[in-house]
């Protein structure tokens, strides 16, 4: 980095930022005591700088599992950049030429797919899913078919909607009343049973047509779920889960709904987190990584099957999908996400994701090997967690203060590092890391000797 000497007056950003800028998962008042707010000013590759000039190693790709493909990526904003010149934007209701052919870039890689619709924000795809099924369950199933099941620790957005989906009570808690018809099935995480039993992915499953049987399977037409959960502490499924769950979904007809958010676009070294488990989805929604944060962009992709309970007689003007996205018209989505795809595929991306994944998990049981507060690590590609624990006997969660105290010194060791934090009441004590898919050997160690550096000084 050149320094900050470009930034004529960087501490009037920082002032600016205190005096005018809403923060996302921020207490301000601490900005009144002395304490100036984050304001990240450059990055490259796996760093970041801020506005102090200190250098960072990112470990979450941009502080929530987005930028896949690291910083300052010209190519991406060159197509961006010649888009925008040539054609910003225009409704939804029209087609764009990156609209079109990412599209059908992104169809080819998920076999069984078939249409695209575009939004900006992955708790927008999600709620798409949603108000589809409802029509669905109006326009086919006499108005029954319209409850949608979620899952314990999974969590699909923001929004109301989205957060009446919440397997997380913590961020949910304070904005309710939410609305009805949204009924939440068992968590799968082996490592705290739920059930002692041999085939514990299958039992997982059966536990959610229980929850079937008890609403009727009549009024169940839908259920969402995360390939592996993310802020829930990074859950990969057992063996034999996601069969089950196909099966138990075609079953009673019930349309399944696969939250790619944070898992698409090769976070867990395939394209889609699904397609590790040979499943057939009705809905597979995505955001985050499908253009690694250099433009907004979400899809909620369906199948043909799906896309064509919506279409009717042309005279019947309450027939097809009344929805709009307004800045799901937006180019630079798609153009973003055309090179965004071209880059993983030019650069081995999927390959080396998984390369460095099964890398960063040997670390991390390294680490877990040393440090006895570690109960547990996981993971898929370049998406990891380490659980915390004060008894490895008990399970007993480790103190979340004391967690978010090992993130904290890693970032003042210079490494970003993420951990579930005001999501499971008792249970926010799950490390977590998801650097770009551009990371190497070197990357992987610095982030690993400052986790342990950082357990050693928190918890001796």
């Amino acid at each position: 980095m050149d320094g900050l000497d470009r930034f004529n007056d960087i501490s009037q950003v920082v002032e600016a930022d205190r005096a005018h800028v809403w923060h996302h998962l921020s207490q301000h008042k601490q900005y009144e005591t002395g304490i100036d707010p984050r304001v990240i000013v450059e990055g490259k590759g796996m760093k970041v700088w801020d506005a102090k000039g200190k250098e960072h190693i990112d470990a979450v790709s941009g502080g929530v599992w987005t930028v896949n493909v690291g910083y300052g990526r010209e190519s991406i904003a060159n197509a961006v950049r010649d888009q925008l010149i040539k054609m910003n934007y225009f409704a939804g209701a029209a087609g764009s030429v990156p609209g079109s052919i990412f599209a059908q870039r992104l169809i080819e890689k998920m076999p069984g797919m078939s249409r695209v619709y575009y939004s900006n924000s992955g708790s927008e795809a999600n709620e798409k899913v949603y108000k589809m099924v409802r029509q669905i369950a109006h326009k086919h199933h006499g108005g029954k078919k319209w409850k949608i099941l979620y899952r314990d620790r999974d969590y699909h957005g923001t929004t109301i909607g989205t957060l009446a989906t919440s397997g997380q009570d913590q961020r949910a808690m304070q904005y309710g009343p939410y609305p009805d018809g949204f009924v939440r099935v068992p968590h799968c995480l082996e490592y705290r049973k739920q059930w002692d039993v041999e085939n514990y992915g299958e039992r997982a499953a059966e536990a959610i047509e229980e929850v079937i049987l008890r609403e009727g399977p009549d009024t169940v037409g839908a259920i969402v779920l995360e390939p592996v959960t993310a802020g829930g502490g990074v859950i990969v499924p057992p063996k034999g889960y996601w069969e089950k769950v196909q099966e138990i979904c075609t079953k009673y007809n019930i349309l399944l709904h696969i939250d790619e958010v944070v898992c698409g676009v090769g976070r867990t070294g395939t394209w889609f987190g699904y397609q590790h488990y040979g499943i057939k989805p009705d809905f597979v929604t995505m955001a985050k990584g499908v253009a690694s944060g250099y433009a907004a962009i979400s899809c909620t992709v369906t199948t043909e099957a799906v896309f064509n309970l919506f279409k009717d007689d042309p005279t019947d003007t309450m027939s097809y999908f009344r929805d709009i996205s307004t800045f799901g018209g937006c180019t630079a989505g798609p153009a973003a996400a055309l090179e965004n795809m071209n880059i993983i595929e030019r650069e081995g991306l999927l390959e080396n994701t998984i390369k460095m994944g099964d890398y960063c998990l040997g670390r991390l049981h390294e680490l877990m090997d040393k440090h006895a507060i570690i109960g547990d690590v996981r993971g898929k590609g370049l998406f990891l967690g380490a659980e915390l624990v004060a008894d490895r006997a008990t399970k007993e969660a480790a103190d979340e203060k004391k967690v978010q105290a090992v993130v904290a010194d890693c970032m003042a060791q210079g490494v970003i590092i993420g951990a579930t934090n005001r999501s499971l009441p008792g249970l926010n004590n799950t490390l977590c890391l998801s650097p770009a898919l551009i990371a190497t050997k070197d990357d992987i160690d610095h982030i690993i000797d400052a986790m342990d550096g950082a357990l050693t000084r928190v918890f001796g």
